[in-house]
């Protein structure tokens, strides 16, 4: 479908999204994989929700916070792999402009969302073992809410101009977008405008709420360190590093495919094959949301303990 004329109404435009150019042939093989890892991590953090509103021994505050990550994973995955396993299976891959903006909307704001929650994280692991006597009455529900919230407000309002720089744009031919889901940059450079501006406030965006999120987390664990290595016991040393192990993965998971793609998509030219980034790209929205739940089961005891009670409460009704 050609756009020719720079007065189009957007709402009469279309786009077509390809999945992973170069690697087509291969979309029904892909979409197993991908295809597992969504309903594992639909499920797995529908059960570890489930899990923690339903025993009171988990309305604690690390608890409480990995209820709004395992919330956050459930949104991330849904938002991108339905439409993604339309495009590999059926090749469905039209949708309309306001869509695609939707899709962008809460890609990015679901994204910005989630790098605050591990913030909290970051902060309640260092109000635990820094000030061990003071958690409870420092994180109370009230102020746990509160920091849930703000990281819902703070997205909104970085991610919502995202969505007045595309209106803006004058859009006059192209409608192929060489990915499996909408994003900023994809739907930008389909411009006939300068994307100057698109480009600055993407990068003043990464720079100033995820790299900054970032920033503060490798504080709060210096801070944590600091403090362990100057427990004199080497028993207490372990079990309270022990406490951030889980925290950790799911921030090694979350950040480093991220911060790949980003340096990877502005720097790395044409030394990196467009589906290596698509693909990429396609297993980060999958993999961290199927992951989390796993690391927290096997890392935590307190879960590992209520999932087998649940199980074997089943299993005897059965």
């Amino acid at each position: 479908m050609a756009i020719s004329s720079n007065n189009t109404n957007l709402r009469d435009i279309w786009y077509t999204m390809i999945g992973i150019p170069g690697l087509e042939y291969a979309h029904i093989w892909i979409s197993i994989p991908i295809c597992s890892m969504y309903i594992v991590a639909v499920i797995g953090n529908t059960l570890l929700l489930f899990l923690i509103f339903t025993e009171r021994s988990l309305h604690e505050p690390m608890y409480l916070f990995l209820s709004m990550l395992a919330l956050a994973d459930i949104f991330l995955s849904t938002v991108t792999t339905p439409k993604m396993l339309a495009i590999f299976w059926f090749q469905d891959g039209s949708i309309s402009f306001g869509c695609c903006v939707s899709q962008m909307f809460f890609l990015h704001f679901i994204f910005v969302a989630e790098s605050a929650i591990l913030l909290a994280m970051a902060f309640d692991r260092y109000v635990a073992i820094c000030y061990p006597l003071r958690y409870t009455t420092i994180l109370t529900p009230s102020v746990i809410g509160k920091m849930g919230i703000a990281s819902v407000i703070r997205s909104f309002f970085i991610c919502l101009p995202l969505v007045f720089l595309v209106y803006r744009l004058t859009y006059c031919g192209k409608n192929i977008i060489h990915h499996s889901y909408c994003e900023h940059m994809g739907i930008a450079r389909l411009a006939c405008d300068s994307i100057k501006v698109n480009i600055y406030y993407g990068v003043i965006v990464a720079l100033f709420s995820t790299c900054l999120d970032v920033v503060f987390i490798i504080i709060s664990y210096a801070l944590i360190l600091r403090t362990v290595f100057r427990i004199p016991s080497q028993d207490a040393r372990l079990k309270a590093l022990g406490t951030c192990g889980s925290h950790v993965c799911v921030i090694l998971l979350f950040y480093t495919p991220a911060f790949f793609s980003f340096f990877a998509h502005r720097f790395g030219g044409h030394n990196i094959p467009l589906h290596v980034h698509i693909l990429f790209a396609n297993l980060y929205v999958v993999v961290p949301p199927t992951l989390n739940p796993i690391i927290y089961g096997v890392k935590t005891k307190q879960i590992q303990e209520k999932f087998i009670h649940i199980f074997s409460v089943s299993k005897k009704l059965c």
